[in-house]
């Protein structure tokens, strides 16, 4: 190799912080899952540029998206596009570029891979042929929703998106309504209205949430109130715009009496489904859904229904 191949080599392979140039350092064959920013460009790590710069393949899900950090920092690493609609074809291509010993880095447009985007069926494929895959940490909109929320935090759970119908929105909040953790969900604008609607009926009005809009970005909000109180605001707001995580705060505990607990599952039975009357039974006594579905079919089988 000449002296010009190798200074066009170690030029591909950096990146610039200001106005230095930094070398990146070769990387080991493996899957590398790099977290981006999810609107800030300066909340990427330095591991995250020099596996961006280092990687022999970079794939991404937008080009366009993935050029315009690569451009802020200098990388000159040429995206490859994968994404849920050319996955079938892209990820035997990766996974070549695996088996042939090279280095391959994913990003999504924003964010953590695998988070609800394709490159889980990537990782899972990955992982199944026995590569190594190594995330890189870092930007997190579930997280960052989470911490600026002001919601508790000692136990959470992501449910991504919801449900674009009506009844299967409620039906899921239903699943989850006794669920011992603070909820996060992604939303987008034009069903965040909706979205709390649904959520003050089936979960309570009363209960506490946030809707975290535009993370990290020049328009950053975040508006906290009862489930009811930003119903009632978003009914008003025409064109919401930009991302939005909802995160909506747990249930209440709530000591319910055996007594009183049989005679909601026996009046709800009355009218509902077993598995409905469960999930609303869950809703009204803060108990597990499983726990309460269990029970009703005991007592049904207790009166020989």
């Amino acid at each position: 190799m000449n002296e010009e191949t190798t200074a066009e080599a170690a030029t591909r392979r950096s990146f610039r912080l200001h106005n230095a140039t930094v070398p990146a350092r070769p990387l080991e064959p493996a899957l590398y899952l790099v977290a981006t920013p999810i609107g800030n460009l300066g909340d990427i790590t330095l591991r995250a540029l020099e596996t961006l710069a280092g990687a022999d393949v970079l794939a991404c899900e937008d080009t366009r998206v993935t050029r315009v950090l690569l451009d802020r920092y200098g990388i000159q690493n040429r995206p490859f596009s994968y994404h849920e609609y050319n996955a079938d074809e892209a990820g035997p291509r990766l996974l070549q570029a695996l088996e042939a010993g090279r280095s391959v880095a994913l990003v999504s447009d924003a964010g953590t891979p695998l988070v609800s985007d394709p490159g889980y069926r990537l990782a899972q494929q990955a992982i199944a042929a026995g590569y190594r895959v190594i995330p890189i940490p870092g930007a997190s909109a579930p997280l960052a929703a989470l911490v600026g929320s002001g919601l508790p935090n000692d136990a959470f759970l992501f449910a991504g998106f919801l449900p674009v119908k009506d009844k299967a929105r409620r039906d899921r909040l239903g699943e989850l309504a006794a669920a011992p953790a603070t909820l996060i969900f992604f939303e987008s604008p034009h069903r965040i209205g909706a979205t709390l609607l649904a959520a003050a009926d089936v979960l309570g009005a009363t209960r506490p949430a946030s809707v975290c809009r535009e993370l990290t970005k020049t328009y950053e909000e975040f508006r906290r109130g009862t489930l009811a109180d930003l119903a009632a605001h978003y009914q008003q707001v025409e064109n919401v715009k930009g991302e939005i995580v909802l995160v909506i705060g747990p249930p209440e505990p709530v000591e319910a009496d055996e007594a009183d607990v049989e005679a909601v599952l026996a009046d709800l039975s009355k009218s509902m489904p077993t598995a409905k009357a469960a999930t609303e039974a869950a809703r009204l006594t803060g108990l597990p859904r499983k726990v309460l579905y269990q029970r009703l079919l005991e007592l049904k089988g207790a009166d020989g229904r």
